[in-house]
């Protein structure tokens, strides 16, 4: 699934990070640590990749 926002795919890229071991999951924060232990490293890959033009810095349907 694509990001909603700028903000969620930072998150998913955060979380991704630590999936592939280049960052320390105790590191993670919020949303992030969610998305780490919620989510295949595949769904990360998906919502990270997404284009950033157009999206708003935070979702505000929620």
């Amino acid at each position: 699934m694509p990001a909603k926002s700028k903000s969620q795919q930072k998150a998913a890229g955060a979380a991704l990070a630590a999936k592939r071991g280049d960052e320390k999951v105790s590191d993670l924060k919020g949303p992030s640590k969610s998305m780490y232990k919620s989510m295949s490293e595949k769904e990360l890959d998906k919502m990270a990749s997404t284009k950033r033009k157009g999206k708003p810095e935070h979702d505000s349907k929620k």
